[in-house]
């Protein structure tokens, strides 16, 4: 996701170390991180025990595989842990590197699931335009980011999108509560327009996380669900990123009221500590799929360092109540002066769930999109929230955050003092370019 030729002009911004929400670059500037590195260091950076606990997992069992009827403590008390605090009967995890392993696994387990129960033509997996769930081969394909298929021959075959639950720019005339509705509801018509006996599962963001966090109507997931239970589909949430605490529960679906059969996890899992993911899978697919051999599985799956950096990740969340500070402290804060942004010139609408929000930019005038291509008025304020030091991205013309989940309210005070200057200053150089006229 970087070009050589900005690279070649620009250089890159070397981080050399980082401690809490911090980050240091080797020029000594004192960033502050407000996405959590790539929306996972949850925990915050520099937690000695996370690195004791590595040392130590090294020295005892540094590696060994979890194929051929084996396992090793580590995995074992992962996966239990886990299934612990995953809601409803979704009581099993097949382990990954990474959200994209992951979903890959995903696409492989749904399909040999429907052929175990006699209807191996039940192939077809429903994803979203915009979503995001990984960048290989099969995720990049559920994910539907136009950038990303136009390379490489994505979608591969037997993956179908429908459109986004973003009512701010496509919402039109409706209301939330009856464009929530209508997206929904294309998953029905697509069901019915490819036939209830191809269609095996649907996989959704609870909140669209790299799309832009785009938070869904209200009515959006109850309908979803409806339908998935209807037509007898099962439903993936895709857990990466909203997953261990990000909205203020442990899992997104919580929030959203969402009852999947299969969840994907990574990120937050370790805080980013280690790599590692997986699919928390629910007991009835469990059993399904193992009453057969299931053909899958990745060498560093289940990784013993990984495992237990990822269980010391989950017992410094549940003991030092971060999900708490989240609900109760931190995303209060954040919201009174995430929403108070709305009133900037440059800003049309603010969104946050938990410690996850995004800001829409607008251009002069009543309307929602600039004149320039898109993606141009959130380049130039990601890169004055650059020399500004505070990290933010965009997606398009939209602001996203998602900062370390043990942020304090000075450093989101701070956070967003240098995040109104860059908005100033992003203003003023659109307005002497001549970039804030509307569509």
């Amino acid at each position: 996701f970087t070009t050589n030729d900005d690279l070649a002009k620009k250089g890159a911004r070397i981080i050399t170390r980082a401690d809490g929400v911090t980050l240091t670059d080797s020029e000594g500037h004192q960033i502050i991180d407000g996405m959590a590195g790539l929306w996972c260091v949850n925990i915050g950076y520099g937690r000695q025990e996370m690195a004791d606990v590595a040392a130590r997992q090294m020295m005892e069992l540094p590696f060994y595989n979890t194929f051929f009827q084996t396992s090793h403590v580590p995995a074992i008390a992962l996966a239990a842990r886990i299934a612990e605090l995953a809601p409803g009967d979704l009581n099993h995890v097949f382990f990954s590197c990474s959200g994209s392993e992951a979903n890959d696994t995903n696409i492989r387990m749904v399909r040999h699931y429907w052929a175990l129960k006699g209807k191996p033509e039940k192939s077809v997996i429903i994803s979203r335009k915009n979503g995001y769930h990984g960048s290989s081969m099969g995720s990049g394909s559920l994910g539907g980011m136009a950038g990303m298929h136009a390379q490489g021959g994505m979608p591969i075959p037997d993956i179908v999108h429908i459109d986004q639950p973003y009512w701010y720019m496509e919402g039109g005339d409706m209301t939330p509560e009856e464009f929530g509705l209508a997206r929904a509801r294309q998953l029905e018509d697509k069901i019915l327009e490819l036939g209830v006996d191809r269609v095996a599962a649907f996989i959704g963001e609870p909140i669209q996380g790299a799309g832009g966090v785009i938070v869904p109507p209200s009515t959006y997931w109850p309908e979803i669900q409806r339908i998935c239970d209807q037509y007898g589909i099962l439903l993936i949430a895709d857990e990466v990123i909203t997953g261990f605490g990000r909205t203020g529960n442990w899992f997104g679906s919580q929030t959203m009221g969402i009852r999947p059969h299969i969840m994907t996890i990574a990120k937050g899992l370790s805080s980013g500590y280690a790599p590692i993911g997986g699919s928390v899978v629910c007991d009835e697919v469990a059993a399904t799929i193992g009453a057969d051999e299931f053909n899958h599985g990745y060498t560093y799956s289940g990784h013993p360092v990984s495992a237990a950096v990822a269980l010391e990740n989950l017992r410094i969340v549940e003991e030092e109540k971060v999900i708490e500070h989240v609900r109760d402290v931190a995303h209060p804060h954040l919201a009174k002066r995430w929403h108070a942004l709305a009133e900037h010139p440059l800003v049309g609408e603010t969104s946050l769930v938990g410690l996850m929000g995004s800001m829409a930019l607008k251009p002069e005038g009543s309307g929602k999109a600039f004149a320039a291509p898109e993606g141009t008025a959130g380049y130039i304020v990601r890169e004055r929230c650059f020399a500004n030091n505070v990290i933010m991205r965009h997606v398009g013309d939209r602001m996203i955050i998602a900062p370390p989940l043990v942020i304090t309210p000075d450093q989101i005070d701070e956070l967003i003092a240098r995040a109104t200057k860059a908005l100033d200053e992003g203003h003023a150089q659109l307005k002497s370019e001549g970039l804030l006229k509307g569509a």
